[in-house]
C-alpha cells in the first residue's frame, strides 16, 4: 500500500472483530516496527508489552475500569494489545547499552566515531536531566514517536489499531510490577480488524486544510 493510502485509511477503530486474529507472520512485523522506530540520538527510552492471550488482554483491561470503561472491549476484542512504556529515569547503564549495541551493529568506523556519538548523546541526555530538568518527559516524547510510527506501520499491514490514553496506569504499572523495572506505561494500543458494527469506520476523515497548517517558503 502507498504511504499516502495508509495514511489516508488508517483511522482509531471504535470496535474490534475478536473472531479475527493477526497471523504469526504479521506479528512479527509488527515487533519489527516497534524496534525499529527513531528516537532522539537513539536513545530508545522504552519498553512493551505485547499480549496476545485472552489473559494476557484482561490483565490490561483491569486498567480501564471505573471511568475508562468505555475502553473495556477495545482492549479485549482485540487480536492483540500492545502497551508502550516509557523509562522512569536514564542513567549511565542504558547509555553503555546503546554505545555496545551500537558498535556491535558496526555503527562505528573507529574508537573516535564512537566516542564522538557517546558524547553527543550524553550531550542531550544531561542537558534533559541536569539542566532542563524535563527528562522524563522528553522520553515519553519519544515513545510518543514510536507510537506515530506504529500506527501508520499497521496500517500499511493492513491492521486497524487504536491509541488508548484513556486508562489508569497506576493499576496497569501494578498489574505488571512496571514501576520496579524502571518503567511507567503511557499508551495502550488495540490491534486487529475491526467490527462490521464500527461507526467510526465510514466516516469521512476531518483534517485542517493546508492553507490553516502549512506555511511554505
Amino acid at each position: 500500500m502507498d504511504i499516502i493510502q495508509s495514511a489516508a485509511s488508517r483511522y482509531s477503530t471504535k470496535a474490534f472483530d475478536p473472531s479475527k486474529k493477526i497471523n504469526a507472520e504479521q506479528i512479527d512485523k509488527v515487533k519489527e516496527l516497534l524496534r525499529l522506530s527513531p528516537s532522539s540520538t537513539n536513545v530508545q527510552p522504552w519498553h512493551f508489552i505485547l499480549a496476545s492471550t485472552d489473559e494476557a488482554k484482561a490483565r490490561i483491561a483491569k486498567a480501564t475500569s471505573g471511568f475508562y470503561v468505555f475502553n473495556e472491549r477495545k482492549v479485549l476484542d482485540a487480536s492483540h494489545v500492545v502497551v508502550f512504556c516509557a523509562k522512569t529515569a536514564i542513567d549511565e547503564t542504558h547509555l553503555a547499552k546503546l554505545l555496545n549495541q551500537e558498535s556491535h551493529d558496526g555503527r562505528f568506523a573507529n574508537p573516535q566515531a564512537m566516542e564522538g556519538q557517546h558524547k553527543g548523546r550524553s550531550y542531550f541526555v544531561n542537558m534533559h536531566r541536569f539542566d532542563l530538568k524535563d527528562a522524563q518527559h522528553w522520553m515519553e516524547k519519544q515513545v510518543y514517536l514510536n507510537v506515530g510510527n506504529f500506527l501508520l506501520g499497521v496500517s500499511a499491514l493492513n491492521i486497524d489499531a487504536v491509541p488508548v490514553e484513556g486508562f489508569d496506569a497506576r493499576i496497569l504499572d501494578e498489574e505488571f510490577g512496571l514501576r520496579e523495572k524502571g518503567f511507567t506505561s503511557l499508551v495502550i494500543v488495540p490491534i486487529g480488524y475491526r467490527s462490521e458494527t464500527d461507526f467510526n469506520a465510514a466516516l469521512p476523515k476531518s483534517r485542517l486544510n493546508f492553507n490553516e497548517i502549512l506555511t511554505e517558503c
